[in-house]
This record gives structure tokens, C-alpha cells and sequence, in this order.
């Protein structure tokens, strides 16, 4: 792989400040000296004709020690600084004007904690650019590992042809936070001029797979399965534009060189019997296939209860309705074998809303404030929703997060089956009853967050032919139908013993923070 990236530290020089320093040494010591930096712009010229030099490279970052940038913007208000960078643009210009062409030479000066006294890092090449007083941000990107944190890594400019992400800032224009590949691994973005849109490669070539989904707007980088331990760390890319600059001509999209292996694109993992959820016992299904060609062609099958209550969903409520309780925030997480229950410091991907009805994402790297709707995909294959409520729960209800995987129940049929804090049938799809859901302003537990919003008897479900009847057991207990899709049907008034209300099975029951979906 090329270099991108020409870094250097220049060690022993007794004054960081003093550009002749700097840049060259001093008299004819040609033999045995230290290359300083206008050696280093010799030996890597920007482009060149056999072995003379045609273009130099023009833009320059130092990294000086944090104590000697901090001493000088305490005593001098960046004098300093100024002065070095301001002398040492004035002597490349001077040396190196003939390989300059129209290049505007630039340099930027900034501290780092981990020099020593009398070491200054320099970096230039390809991959390094400074941008113009007053030049706006084109491009922003940012990364995640779970589709949920995204993290800021840089800013790319109009002029700035090329950009390099990789682990450390030593090889890469920006540093990565959370880089989950090898040190040699690295993003390429290719900046071409307004008429083109931005490309995205990675290198090396054979050793990562790059797709684009189009729905979510991000890249998903992989690398190669590891055949040793079976993990294949990805990351996930996104490109967003400044509306205040002009727009290109071409939109923005995927651009992956024909070079590369063509991109996987993402498709909805079509589900088999295993996870259709279609009964009560779905270790029947499981158990078939050896199991099916052994048994005899006179078998006797026994009926099977096929009717359940799944817990597809968990309404999130606007807590600013319950703040006389004290109650500031109710969370829950979803561990890696995708069940719903109480946030634990290993969930894949955790959820949130607070005594402002703000809705936050929370995962290993962090907890962030979302908007609603939104998607994650915290795993391959696992397509995470969150969706706005319908006007009319709007008032009771911040967001609904869908599971990615529905845990059920086994009804009876012809009987009804209570609902509520107090209900023990169903009480295994009350996931927010973890004492650590409910949290108060000072962080303090409080319990679980079903007495905000859920009866001790809330409803009960009567499976039938029809569908379930739904009868209300608490006068104020909210009752919301949902069609297949979670949109609204309408909100259940009238759903008396004498009277009850009517859900079509594959529908949905909200009740206090959990939407029910009755299957049969």
C-alpha cells in the first residue's frame, strides 16, 4: 500500500520554537546530520520524473509538545506558534517555489500530550490537508460498531482530494475511535471536485468487504472472517453534506471502484420455520427433519394448542406525565440473544426515555439522544425499529421499540386470560418489572416501571375462532388496537364482559408499556 502519510519526529531540538531548527542545519554538515524537515520534503516529493523531483508537497502539520504550546498561549497569547508556523511557511516557499505550481503552502501548529521535551512530529503527504481561512465543511463522517453511537471522525473539505482513516494518526489522515480492524487496514475517501460523487474504498483489497445500504445511508465495512476465533469485526460508515455547500452534480452514493469485490447488499433475512412464531411449541418444528423421516407412515398426532400472547413491542411512556413520582427515566436492554428485560452493562443495545420524553440509545460505547422513528442494527441480520407513536397515544407514549425477537406465551383457548401487575399468567412478557427499570433524579432504583401506566388487572384475552376478545378489567387502564404493521386501529372504549372488543388475530393490544400481539 502506498503511503499516505509521511510522519517523521525530529528529535534534539533544544528550541521547538525556532524554525531554522526546524527546517534545515546549519553550515555544510552534510555527513552525519539529523534530517530535519526540509530534508524529509526532498526525499518524499509529491510527484517526480525518474529521480528528479516535479511537485512538493505543500501542506505541512508539527505536533509540538503540550507543555511548550501551553506555556506560549499562556505568555504570549500564541506568539509563538504564529511566528514558527508564519517563518517556516516563508522558507519552504523559498526552497521549494519552482515545485509549487499554483499550491498555496500551508502550515498548522498544535500540541500533544505524549512528546518529550525537544521531539517535533511532522506529517505531510497525500492524505494530509489544510483547509483555507473561511473554507466550509463539505463532508462529515462519522463511525458506529452498532448502528446506535455514532462517533465524529473528520471533516472533509471542497479541496481536499483525499482523506485516510485508519487505527492511529500516525498513518492515517484521522484516527478512528474504536477502529475494530488490524493496524495495517485503512478507508480511503476520494474526494474528485464537485462534479463527482465522494468514493469510499478500503485497503488492502483482500482483506475487508464494503456494502452500502441505501435505506439506513451508511457504509458496513468487514473484514475477513477470522477462521481462528469465527468473529468478523465490521464498522459502520457515514457520509453526511453540508446542505450550505453546493450540491454536486451527481448525488451522493456508493462509489466502490470496480477493484473491489462487489458490495453484499443488505436484504431482509427471509424467516424460516424455526422463527415464524407460528405456535405455541415451536421445539415441534425444531424437532423435525431426521426426527420427521423416522417416524411410521400410521402416526398418531396429538392436537396442540396453537393460540399465544407475544410480546412484540415495548411502548416507551411520556414520563412527564408521572413526574409526581419521582420517576426520571425507564430503560430496559436487549441482551445478545436478542430478549428484552432489565439494562445490564453487557446488552447489546439498550433503550431509554427520561422525565424530558427524550428517547436515548444506549450501547457499550455510550448513550446518545435518537430521534423517533429511527432503525438500528446493533448485529448483522438484526433489524432493530423504532417508531413514532399514532397521534392519539401521543400523549401517553415517547416511542415504540420493536424486539427483534417477539417472546410469547401459550394461551388457552375458550377461556380468558388476565393481564395486569397482579396477573401471574402472562407476567413472563412483563419485561420492565426488573427492579432496575425505573430509575429516580438521583440514579436511584426505584423498581419496576409497570405501576406507571399498568392496572394490577389491566385486560383480559379470550382466544377465539374470530380472534381474541378483549375485555378491560381497570376503568382507567388505556387500551390501544394496532393492525399488523403496529399502526393504529383505534383506541379500545367500550370492551365490557357483556361486550368485549374484537382483535383480529396477528393484531395488536397496548397496555400500558407493552404492545401484545395476539396469535393463533
Amino acid at each position: 500500500m502506498p503511503v499516505y502519510v509521511q510522519h517523521e519526529t525530529l528529535n534534539r531540538v533544544s528550541d521547538v520554537f525556532n524554525a531554522e531548527a526546524i527546517w534545515q542545519a546549519p553550515g555544510l554538515a552534510l555527513f552525519n546530520r539529523r534530517p530535519l524537515l526540509r530534508d524529509l520534503l526532498e526525499r518524499a516529493p509529491r510527484e517526480q520524473r525518474g529521480r528528479a523531483a516535479t511537485r512538493c508537497f505543500s501542506h505541512v502539520t508539527l505536533v509540538l509538545p503540550q507543555d511548550e504550546v501551553d506555556d506560549d498561549r499562556h505568555l504570549t497569547r500564541g506568539a509563538r506558534v504564529r511566528d514558527l508556523a508564519q517563518t517556516l511557511q516563508a522558507l519552504h516557499q523559498k526552497d521549494f517555489g519552482d515545485l509549487l505550481g499554483s499550491d498555496e503552502v500551508r502550515y498548522h501548529v498544535l500540541g500533544a500530550e505524549h512528546l518529550e521535551p525537544g521531539h517535533v512530529e511532522v506529517k505531510f503527504g497525500h492524505a494530509v490537508y489544510l483547509p483555507a481561512p473561511g473554507e466550509q465543511v463539505h463532508y462529515t463522517v462519522s463511525v458506529s460498531r452498532d448502528s446506535a453511537i455514532w462517533q465524529p471522525v473528520c471533516p472533509v473539505y471542497p479541496n481536499q482530494r483525499l482523506t485516510v482513516l485508519g487505527r492511529d494518526a500516525a498513518s492515517a489522515t484521522h484516527a478512528v475511535p474504536g477502529w475494530p480492524f488490524e493496524a495495517h487496514g485503512a478507508i480511503l475517501l476520494i474526494n474528485d471536485g464537485p462534479d463527482a460523487p465522494l468514493e469510499l474504498q478500503v485497503r488492502p483489497k483482500d482483506a475487508f468487504e464494503c456494502s452500502f445500504d441505501a435505506a439506513a445511508g451508511y457504509y458496513t465495512i468487514r473484514a475477513k472472517q477470522d477462521e481462528a476465533t469465527g468473529t468478523q469485526p465490521r464498522l459502520l460508515l457515514k457520509i453526511a453534506q453540508n446542505p450550505a455547500v453546493a450540491l454536486p452534480r451527481a448525488p451522493l452514493a456508493p462509489a466502490v471502484t470496480p477493484a473491489l469485490r462487489a458490495p453484499a447488499v443488505w436484504k431482509s433475512r427471509d424467516r424460516t420455520l424455526d422463527d415464524a412464531e407460528l405456535t405455541a411449541v415451536p421445539a415441534v418444528h425444531r424437532a423435525r427433519g431426521k426426527a420427521e423421516a423416522a417416524l411410521p407412515l400410521d402416526a398418531t398426532y396429538a392436537p396442540v394448542a396453537r393460540q399465544r400472547v407475544a410480546l412484540a413491542a415495548i411502548a416507551l411512556p411520556r414520563l412527564s406525565r408521572y413526574r409526581d413520582t419521582g420517576a426520571a427515566a425507564v430503560e430496559f436492554g436487549i441482551d445478545r440473544q436478542l430478549a428484552a428485560g432489565a439494562l445490564e452493562n453487557d446488552c447489546l443495545i439498550g433503550f431509554a426515555v427520561d422525565e424530558a420524553d427524550e428517547v436515548h440509545v444506549i450501547t457499550k460505547d455510550g448513550r446518545q439522544r435518537i430521534a423517533v422513528p429511527n432503525r438500528f442494527a446493533p448485529l448483522d441480520g438484526v433489524d432493530l425499529r423504532v417508531l413514532a407513536p399514532a397521534p392519539a397515544m401521543a400523549d401517553r407514549c415517547s416511542a415504540i421499540v420493536c424486539l427483534p425477537d417477539a417472546p410469547g406465551l401459550p394461551v388457552p383457548a375458550g377461556a380468558p386470560i388476565a393481564f395486569g401487575r397482579g396477573a401471574p399468567a402472562l407476567a413472563g412478557l412483563r419485561v420492565l418489572d426488573a427492579a432496575t427499570c425505573l430509575r429516580g433524579a438521583d440514579g436511584v432504583h426505584l423498581g419496576g416501571a409497570d405501576r406507571l401506566g399498568l392496572s394490577r388487572n389491566a385486560l383480559s384475552l379470550e382466544a377465539t375462532p374470530e380472534g381474541y376478545r378483549v375485555t378491560r378489567l381497570a376503568p382507567t387502564q388505556a387500551l390501544y388496537h394496532l393492525d399488523e404493521q403496529l399502526g393504529l386501529v383505534a383506541a379500545i372504549e367500550a370492551a365490557t364482559p357483556e361486550a368485549p372488543y374484537l382483535v383480529p388475530n396477528g393484531h395488536h393490544v397496548v397496555a400500558g408499556h407493552y404492545v401484545l400481539r395476539v396469535e393463533a
